[in-house]
């Protein structure tokens, strides 16, 4: 669904500094949210500080169809008897998210806010990973065309955050997917396929799929699909 003009301009990303730090201010409307993903920018709040927004170089990057499944999480696929969704639990899962009490979260609720309001609108999605009606893992994130902003994700049990990535990444593959675009990578995302890219290329290729049709089917499946073989 369209949303209005945003009230901001945000400053090219390029012009970032060396902690990619584009600039701070401005809210978190969906016309704010939107504008700033379609140009590589996204929001990183810390609680009690002006709002500010990042665009890292290097990018953390996964392509969707490379992601990486090992032999343990192969083995955790054929056995778990989870199910995936897409969509059917967004408010749970980031929720879940946010759920951090040996750190102060950056899903703050204004963020929380903000991505509901996207989600109403068909901007942001979550994917969830279901044990009988049991809730044990998911993530959310941004869709802007062809890219998926991956903004976090959690587990309830051991590798349900990683079925959500693998599973998100299959279904951006028969969705015509470019990228899945992790921000920063970490030990977790590396085990996974992810990689760092110069945000120069990061950006031309947003520019280029930006504007694509893009949509994740939502139907429920069983992650054993997944193990392959």
């Amino acid at each position: 669904m369209p949303v209005p003009r945003a009230r901001w301009r945000f400053p090219d990303p390029s012009t970032a500094g060396p902690d990619g730090l584009v600039g701070i201010g401005g809210d978190l409307d969906p016309a704010t949210l939107v504008a700033a993903y379609r140009q590589g920018i996204f929001p990183w709040p810390a609680p009690g500080s002006p709002l500010p927004w990042f665009s890292p170089d290097p990018r953390g990057v996964l392509a969707p169809d490379q992601v990486v499944v090992s032999r343990s999480l192969r083995a955790r696929l054929r056995r778990s008897g989870w199910e995936t969704t897409v969509d059917r639990a967004f408010g749970a899962v980031i929720a879940a998210c946010a759920e951090r009490p040996e750190e102060p979260t950056w899903i703050t609720p204004p963020i929380r806010t903000g991505f509901r309001r996207l989600h109403e609108l068909g901007h942001a999605h979550s994917l969830e990973v279901w044990d009988g009606d049991e809730l044990v893992g998911g993530l959310y994130g941004m869709t802007v065309g062809g890219v998926f902003t991956g903004e976090s994700m959690f587990h309830r049990a051991t590798d349900a955050s990683k079925v959500a990535l693998v599973d998100l990444c299959a279904r951006l593959v028969e969705a015509g997917g470019r990228l899945v675009d992790v921000q920063m990578v970490t030990p977790h995302l590396t085990s996974l396929g992810a990689r760092e890219v110069p945000r120069a290329e990061f950006l031309a290729l947003l520019r280029r799929v930006r504007d694509e049709r893009v949509v994740l089917a939502t139907d429920r499946r069983r992650v054993a699909r997944l193990a392959g073989g």
